[in-house]
């Protein structure tokens, strides 16, 4: 934080995200750890979240809303939008931030933007990378010209989780300032519980951009060859739906006998997972961080991720393998770390931990957060700003007067 200077929000922080219905995915731990470290800096935040049937239980900070009859595909909710003008109106919210991009509760806050002097933020979560742009329903491509895109246009400023997110920002031509902050990571105890049997991991979402029938093909090639390994692959299609019982047919096909679908795990059993395993493997096509990358790097695994992920550092700490996207890559990586002894393997493991812990620390990012906020508060002026805020684009934003 610039010295000198002390918080001067007047109101509360306002993050929206259009569910957090499943604990495992990586928006969701990442929205939420950081709102409770923003609540550690005596902040007053409230996560905004569309309200589903059998939604599981949420802490204190999250408030639920029920979503419109009839437009319930859009997420749209006239009690969210009518609580976000409210807290603009009489200043209860400070800021609004919204995350993931698609679903009305993140067109609410540029329409707020336009309309009232709160300001606004966007972390689009990797939604404009080209791939997972250009993938998605037939709506899509209507709604962002009419709907989307113009309430993007209204946001004070964006939030990148990388330099190739900040890429994906500016391509779709969006000039405003963007802070590009990385995801933060819970950094546990560094306990290793490696099985009798080697375990390779593949940990997320049951998704075709996480190219889990790559993964799956090519440890076909593989299972014959290091008998004393085993492919284990944990989550859910919550968002591809049949998708999860193509890859066990797909294996099943395979003849494979050394792979396991193991559902979704949270909590301790997630971190179990980790531990256990000598190597984690995540061949996305796309990712704008890839949480579940610093997850396991923080419980002391290696890990595999191709270049769809922001991770050139992986090589450079030592920590795993980025490599190049197609299953003869992904191959040659997963045999050459088979290959490698388990000491050498823990080893890179313990390189990594201590990777996340001096540059992923929660309450490090929840500061830097805070302190963006700030400056827009303070008017953007690009010379008080902080060397993470890029300001390529030509737009600032100036306060206006409240309409009532």
């Amino acid at each position: 934080m610039i010295p000198g200077r002390k918080p001067n929000l007047l109101g509360g922080i306002v993050h929206t995200i259009p569910q957090v219905a499943e604990l495992s995915a990586g928006p969701t731990y990442s929205v939420m750890r950081m709102c409770e470290n923003l609540i550690d800096f005596r902040k007053k935040v409230t996560l905004a979240v569309l309200d589903c049937e059998g939604h599981r239980p949420v802490p204190d900070y999250v408030r639920r809303f029920a979503q419109t009859g009839g437009l319930g595909r859009l997420g749209a909710s006239g009690d969210m939008f009518a609580w976000l003008r409210k807290s603009a109106i009489d200043g209860t919210a400070s800021i609004i931030h919204s995350h993931n991009l698609w679903l009305m509760p993140t067109v609410y806050p540029g329409w707020i933007s336009r309309l009232y002097w709160t300001p606004s933020v966007c972390s689009p979560r990797g939604a404009l990378a080209a791939a997972a742009f250009s993938s998605g329903s037939k709506v899509k491509k209507p709604f962002w010209s009419i709907v989307q895109r113009p309430s993007l246009q209204y946001y004070t400023g964006f939030h990148a989780t990388a330099d190739l997110e900040l890429a994906d920002i500016r391509r779709h031509g969006f000039q405003q300032p963007v802070a590009i902050i990385p995801n933060g990571i819970d950094v546990p105890s560094l306990v290793r519980t490696p099985g009798r049997r080697r375990t390779l991991l593949y940990l997320g979402r049951i998704h075709p951009n996480k190219q889990v029938e790559v993964l799956v093909r090519a440890w076909a090639q593989l299972e014959g060859e290091h008998t004393e390994w085993q492919l284990r692959i944990v989550g859910t299609d919550i968002d591809a739906r049949g998708y999860l019982e193509k890859m066990r047919k797909l294996a099943e096909e395979l003849g494979l006998e050394r792979i396991s679908f193991d559902g979704e795990l949270v909590g301790e059993a997630k971190l179990d997972a980790y531990r256990s395993s000598d190597v984690y493997v995540l061949p996305t096509l796309t990712e704008n961080f890839g949480v579940t990358v610093a997850e396991s790097l923080a419980a002391g695994t290696p890990v595999i991720v191709t270049k769809g992920a922001p991770w050139p550092n992986l090589e450079t700490n030592g920590a795993g393998w980025w490599i190049e996207h197609g299953i003869g890559p992904l191959v040659a990586s997963m045999r050459f770390a088979m290959s490698r002894p388990r000491e050498e393997l823990e080893e890179m493991g313990r390189r990594g931990r201590q990777w996340m812990m001096n540059d992923y620390a929660w309450p490090t990012l929840a500061a830097k957060m805070l302190e963006f906020y700030e400056w827009i508060y303070r008017g953007m002026s690009p010379g008080d700003k902080a060397p993470w805020i890029d300001v390529t684009g030509k737009r600032q934003w100036r306060p206006r007067a409240k309409a009532r």
